[in-house]
């Protein structure tokens, strides 16, 4: 990768990517061109209900062995209407390879979000996100390390830290700068190998990058945004530079 005459940070850290509704042929277009750096691609709130193109998009993302996921936001709809064993089922039929379970819009108690990680657990990866949408929702360090726990007990594989695709609620405030303290539970919680961060800014993934090293992971990342988060972890770009000064 690249032509190799630089010494450059040894990159481990997983990419997480918000599909906010691209065509197939974009799709494609993404994943020929940084396919490599992709590990997770999230199809956004309810994108893939509506999504004509989904088959062609899972059949991409399985030859390119990029993980797919069902957004946490499908699944509390259709938790609240009753409906979560048919949406599960539905994605199980879709071909999906993970589901984000989370709390983010509708009122559920933590004993219901782990009963519903434990069933999606027995056809999916489960990635279990942590944090509200509502931005005048305030949640305090000690819950975020409380539901992270239970999250992890309930058998998720991930934990995801609330952030949105504008980067201004969860581990961030009304200006999209960090919240240090949220930050810092989550780690404390799950470890930083188990923790994935919302981070759809680049000054949040500069941020976090320089905070916990090239090796972070980092969730909600535009498609145009792979690349250029891939020379962030590198230290090719000035906000990390020192990654790969000597």
């Amino acid at each position: 990768m690249g032509p190799g005459f630089l010494a450059l940070p040894t990159v481990a850290g997983r990419t997480h990517v918000l599909d906010r509704g691209l065509a197939p042929d974009a799709v494609a277009g993404v994943l020929e061109l940084t396919g490599e750096h992709i590990d997770v691609w999230k199809f956004g709130w309810g994108i893939a209900y509506l999504d004509r193109g989904l088959d062609r998009k899972l059949w991409l993302l399985r030859e390119h062995e990029v993980i797919s996921c069902l957004g946490g936001t499908l699944l509390e709809i259709a938790w609240s209407q009753g409906k979560s064993e048919e949406c599960l089922a539905w994605a199980e039929r879709a071909g999906l390879d993970a589901v984000e379970v989370s709390r983010g819009v509708v009122e559920m108690d933590l004993d219901d979000k782990r009963e519903l990680i434990k069933r999606a657990c027995q056809a999916f990866t489960v990635f279990a996100e942590t944090g509200r949408k509502d931005a005048g929702t305030a949640v305090e360090a000690g819950e975020w390390r409380e539901e992270i726990a239970e999250d992890l007990a309930a058998g998720a594989a991930w934990v995801i830290t609330e952030g949105r695709e504008s980067g201004t609620v969860g581990i961030y405030d009304g200006s999209g700068r960090p919240r240090q303290d949220i930050v810092e539970a989550a780690v404390d919680a799950a470890g930083i190998e188990r923790v994935m961060f919302e981070a759809p800014r680049m000054a949040q993934q500069a941020w976090l990058i320089n905070r916990f090293g090239p090796a972070v992971n980092l969730a909600n990342i535009a498609p145009d945004d792979v690349l250029p988060l891939a020379t962030l972890r590198r230290g090719l770009r000035a906000d990390t530079a020192a990654l790969s000064l000597r």
